[in-house]
């Protein structure tokens, strides 16, 4: 590839599963130093050694997005550990659908927490250690829910992310001055293991029938959009988003995809 990951030192947050599991294993087998979180011990640990015993270098932290105290620990063993941090990926999030009728403020809380807060918090505790280089690249994993289309159950998670895109812009100016881009990557429909098991084949059919590309896309797909991103190839964007949906947001109705 003509960007290289090779002996970059990395963290990824919620890279244990799902989109996660894909930019773990991606950013691994192009040579990163990795340390990727996740609140599950056991899928974390077992993804860590079936990707060491490939003679990979990575690592797993057990930790809650939500537990501010852990975060702080993480940043300080992944510099102990690595020598210095190069990029950081937020992908950690979560989805629970619910209808605005059925909501209770608390739900509406959690997903902004998760997947609003955790942001701000990982961003504000990773800037000493990369200001310390004069170099980072942090990539947020951000949605097309929220940004370009709406999804009926998902008022909290799309006005999560509508917030990441908005702060992405902010924190992208206010780190230029230190040589740290701020971008994220937004995925449209993507088949992560599982999905069949839970969604079903109709579903992902009908899914795939709104896709200009017929097909969902990977985690892989999504995986070397952030790695373009945290390159040093792409050094000049900052505060930017890139689209990864098949073209999913570009017809007006079903009848425009052939």
């Amino acid at each position: 590839m003509a960007f290289s990951m090779k002996d970059k030192n990395v963290i990824i947050t919620g890279g244990s599963k799902g989109i996660g599991l894909g930019i773990t294993t991606s950013f691994a087998r192009e040579g990163a130093n990795l340390i990727f979180t996740g609140r599950d011990l056991e899928s974390g640990e077992g993804l860590a050694k079936d990707l060491q015993h490939q003679g990979l270098n990575v690592e797993f932290f057990q930790a809650d997005v939500l537990d501010f105290n852990k975060t702080k620990e993480l940043f300080k063993y992944a510099k102990e550990k690595l020598g210095s941090i190069d990029i950081l990926v937020l992908n950690a999030g979560i989805y629970p659908e619910t209808r605005i009728e059925d909501m209770e403020v608390e739900q509406w809380d959690m997903v902004h927490d998760v997947n609003l807060k955790s942001i701000f918090v990982s961003t504000k505790e990773v800037l000493p250690y990369m200001k310390d280089n004069a170099h980072g690249r942090i990539v947020i994993v951000s949605s097309i829910t929220g940004n370009r289309v709406g999804n009926p159950g998902l008022a909290h998670y799309s006005a999560s992310k509508g917030g990441v895109n908005g702060f992405v812009k902010t924190a992208a100016l206010e780190l230029a001055k230190y040589k740290i881009t701020v971008n994220t990557v937004e995925p449209g429909n993507i088949m992560t293991p599982g999905m069949k098991n839970v969604l079903g084949e109709e579903y992902i059919k009908n899914q795939e029938a709104t896709i200009p590309s017929g097909k969902l896309g990977t985690p892989e797909d999504i995986a070397y959009a952030i790695m373009f991103l945290a390159s040093d190839e792409a050094s000049y964007i900052t505060g930017q988003t890139i689209i990864v949906d098949g073209g999913q947001i570009l017809p007006e109705s079903a009848l425009d995809i052939n």
